[in-house]
């Protein structure tokens, strides 16, 4: 699945007349790659949800057959956030896991590496598997730690109640702290109590699941960018352009 339901505000006025995720960086469209991406390493139906000018999205694709795949949509009328925007789509994902992807942001990963979680997921106990990145400047606190290949709650952002205390330089630096990429592997069942059509957010989802210790992860060290502004989207684009013509 690729989660293409967002408004961008912070890319406007670029989204006030184009979907984010069909913004172009390096003469095609953010989920363009992807696709060529997940199709390369097998990956043959994707689901695609919308809600802001979903049928320019709709229009571009088709099918998807003209970029070798099937594509069916999820249409929502406004975005339900990652959580709800998943389990509305559930009704079109023909599998137990499944990998979602953010479709506005640009990365280098190899989809492939995900058959391996993939096929452990699928054995039942962890609920999902996480692709972890360096934190970027604009989020240099990150998401998770990982250890040992398990995912756990950051002090910074555990489910647990918050304790007043002070942050130090050695907290925001941990070397095990990493920003989640937008690329995961989730199990059907850890959208179970998340109902269709209601705006729910990922985030807890994923923090109690890991708090139950179900929740492994991978730290990749590529070229990744949350493609949040327009500088972030010139500079991407530039820079992939020099690649390709050199």
């Amino acid at each position: 699945m690729i989660l293409a339901a967002g408004r961008g505000e912070r890319m406007r006025p670029l989204t006030d007349h184009t979907p984010k995720p069909l913004l172009q960086v390096g003469g095609k469209p953010l989920i363009v790659w992807h696709i060529e991406g997940l199709r390369a390493a097998g990956f043959t139906h994707i689901v695609i949800n919308h809600a802001h000018l979903g049928q320019q999205i709709e229009d571009a694709l088709g099918n998807g057959a003209a970029l070798g795949v099937s594509i069916d949509y999820s249409r929502e009328v406004s975005a339900l956030e990652t959580a709800g925007g998943i389990a509305t789509a559930l009704p079109l994902i023909d599998a137990e896991v499944f990998t979602v992807v953010n479709g506005d942001i640009y990365c280098e990963y190899d989809f492939s590496r995900l058959v391996e979680p993939m096929a452990r997921l699928a054995e039942g106990h962890d609920q999902a598997h996480l692709v972890l990145v360096d934190n970027p400047p604009q989020h240099p606190n990150g998401d998770f730690v990982l250890d040992g290949g398990r995912v756990m709650n950051s002090p910074l952002t555990s489910s647990a109640p918050a304790v007043p205390r002070t942050v130090s330089l050695a907290d925001t630096a941990h070397p095990s702290r990493f920003t989640f990429s937008g690329i995961g592997v989730y199990r059907r069942d850890l959208f179970a109590d998340t109902a269709a059509g209601i705006k729910a957010p990922l985030a807890p989802l994923l923090r109690l699941a890991i708090d139950a210790g179900r929740i492994s992860g991978e730290h990749f060290g590529g070229r990744w960018v949350d493609v949040g502004t327009p500088a972030r989207l010139a500079a991407l684009d530039e820079e992939l352009r020099q690649n390709h013509a050199a």
